[in-house]
């Protein structure tokens, strides 16, 4: 990897928050001298920019409110720490109302099994509409998967609100995530920087449903086009379409047109023409799918993101926009032919993506506030509740991170 040094902080801070659960009908004490110490995960509230979303203060929500959240997943540290925030804003509700026991505000955190899954996200959705909760936060797997779910919701009643990402649904009364627009523009210009502004690069995105993704695709790529002429984005490269891209290269590696492929599971799925569909057609093209198939389940991820890598030799510079999504392109230009230079920029602070940093693996990294989405969301969703008006859109904030600026007190406050 080249080395450079460079410095951008990209983080929506508020002023330090007090620590101060005074309210009505609670006596205040007078100050003593004595300062209250903030928790450690003060900085990553102080980085949500709408400040009413960094904090419990005067949500007076009635003895047992349930908030149902909604999320993608929970074994990444990224959503561990979306999840800890959660945990945390219900644990401070329930501290500043002074419930316990029936009384306290029910937040429930609900995953699919399968991390990404979504029927079964949808799924969940359908059972907690069944639940009859005050409140629905959720992050859509699919931004466009639900619209049926979410009407049932308003015909009872149930207010949605959406975080970590957007949803299309026109309903949604506030949306608590990273703009994500701006964190792929900062991502773009500094891996132009890194390539000197001249070169084919290459996303690698976690899906091609969900409404981050998109944002951040669509952002990225007009960032270019828009101040970096000389740099070509060469490839968007979808992680929810692997399997598919597995049987593409599969059916290249045996010298079978892709064409045949396609065709030939026309056939055996019965959607294929009437002149195809005779037993013996039917056969042949389960054989061949077969033979691509068992060439395709020999490839890990890494294999074919390494061989869509390789049909771009003058690739600079790769940028992934999720932790998974950098740990796989350090995997495929360890197997790609000639890779050796390419520059890699990331997404979140996990331990393997802090590691790749110092290792110079990768230049730089976007580190989201997944902590702060998760406890801005709660904040939403109770304000939902109390019909107290949202935002429609509060940014939780981004850093830049590079090897210069790792140690910096601000950025170490904002790592996991």
């Amino acid at each position: 990897m080249k080395k450079r040094v460079t410095m951008a902080i990209s983080i929506a801070a508020c002023a330090a928050l007090g620590i101060c659960a005074c309210s009505s009908g609670k006596e205040s004490s007078a100050f003593t001298g004595d300062t209250t110490e903030e928790p450690d995960y003060q900085a990553k509230l102080n980085a949500i920019s709408v400040e009413a979303y960094s904090n419990v203060e005067g949500l007076d929500l009635e003895p047992g409110t349930y908030i149902s959240v909604i999320g993608k997943e929970d074994e990444s540290a990224y959503w561990k720490q979306i999840k800890e925030g959660v945990e945390q804003a219900a644990d401070d509700l329930n501290e500043e109302l002074g419930y316990s026991g029936d009384d306290e505000i029910k937040v429930i955190f609900n995953v699919p099994g399968d991390p990404g899954n979504i029927d079964e996200q949808v799924n969940i959705l359908d059972e907690e509409l069944a639940r009859y909760p005050d409140v629905i936060a959720i992050s859509s797997i699919d931004e466009e998967a639900s619209a049926v779910q979410f009407d049932l919701a308003t015909m009872n009643g149930i207010p949605i609100v959406a975080f970590e990402s957007g949803n299309s649904y026109q309903g949604i009364q506030c949306t608590c995530s990273t703009d994500n627009a701006a964190a792929a523009q900062t991502a773009a210009k500094e891996l132009c920087s890194a390539i000197d502004e001249e070169g084919d690069v290459i996303l690698v995105v976690p899906d091609s449903v969900s409404g981050s993704s998109k944002d951040q695709v669509d952002a990225f790529r007009e960032e270019l086009l828009s101040n970096h002429l000389e740099v070509n984005l060469a490839d968007v490269i979808y992680m929810d379409q692997l399997d598919l891209m597995k049987r593409q290269a599969a059916a290249e590696q045996l010298d079978i047109a892709y064409e045949e492929v396609v065709k030939a599971s026309d056939i055996v799925s019965g959607d294929g023409t009437a002149a195809d569909s005779d037993e013996e057609s039917v056969q042949q093209a389960t054989e061949l799918l077969d033979q691509v198939d068992a060439e395709a389940e020999q490839m890990e991820d890494e294999d074919v993101i390494a061989w869509r890598f390789e049909k771009n030799p003058d690739l600079k510079g790769c940028l992934g926009t999720s932790a998974e999504a950098s740990r796989l392109i350090l995997g495929a230009l360890d197997r790609a032919e000639g890779m050796a230079d390419v520059s890699v920029i990331g997404f979140d602070a996990g331990e393997d993506q802090l590691e790749a940093l110092e290792n110079e693996e990768l230049d730089g990294l976007i580190v989201q506030n997944p902590f702060g989405m998760g406890y801005a969301a709660v904040v939403a969703a109770a304000r939902t509740v109390l019909q107290e008006g949202n935002e429609a859109q509060v940014d939780t904030g981004f850093v830049w991170v590079d090897r210069e600026n790792m140690e910096d007190e601000n950025i170490q406050a904002m790592l996991y």
